[in-house]
């Protein structure tokens, strides 16, 4: 019976080795998929700030041509798709945003339809499938802003989008992508 209990000891010896190998392995990568996600926010943001700094450029480039295309009495063209988010006017389609943008206003307008509130940029990216990751969190608020700033959604003072259409003022005509 001695030696049934020993070889008993002996594996439970075994099992806790294991079991303390495995939780520093879970620690580890813990610790590098926070490494991780912190490298995954500082990229969204920094492809964010250059994306609106080029815009902003865009915008300095569009205020000279400006005044040059006034001149002229042709029509400015449309929208190219997915390349900007427009300010909303009447009669502009959704398909001139990119499809991420497409589906955010999708995501909105369903839940207006359906007779239910306003979503938290968190909420919203839930509702796309894309987790709770604050890089895709942080995105879609990002996008969601942009969209209600060109008068696309609704944004209330909680942080909180809707769907809801509404024209907004073009100042300098320089829509950011």
């Amino acid at each position: 019976m001695a030696s049934v209990l020993g070889m008993l000891e002996q594996r439970e010896v075994a099992a806790r080795v294991r079991v303390e190998g495995l939780r520093e392995e879970v620690a580890r990568l813990a610790g590098a998929l926070e490494a991780a996600e912190i490298e995954l926010d500082r990229r969204v943001i920094a492809r964010e700030e250059l994306v609106e700094a080029l815009a902003a450029s865009a915008a300095e480039t569009t205020a000279v041509t400006g005044v040059e295309a006034e001149q002229e009495t042709a029509p400015s063209p449309a929208p190219v798709p997915g390349s900007i988010v427009p300010p909303w006017r009447d009669g502009l389609p959704v398909t001139v945003l990119a499809p991420d943008y497409q589906r955010i206003l999708g995501v909105l307008d369903e839940r207006q339809l359906a007779g239910r509130g306003p979503l938290k940029a968190k909420e919203i990216t839930v509702e796309l499938g894309l987790g709770t990751a604050s890089a895709k969190v942080e995105g879609v608020r990002s996008k969601a802003r942009r969209l209600a700033e060109r008068g696309w959604l609704v944004q209330e003072t909680s942080g909180m989008f809707s769907a809801g259409r509404r024209p907004v003022p073009a100042p300098d005509a320089a829509p950011s992508a």
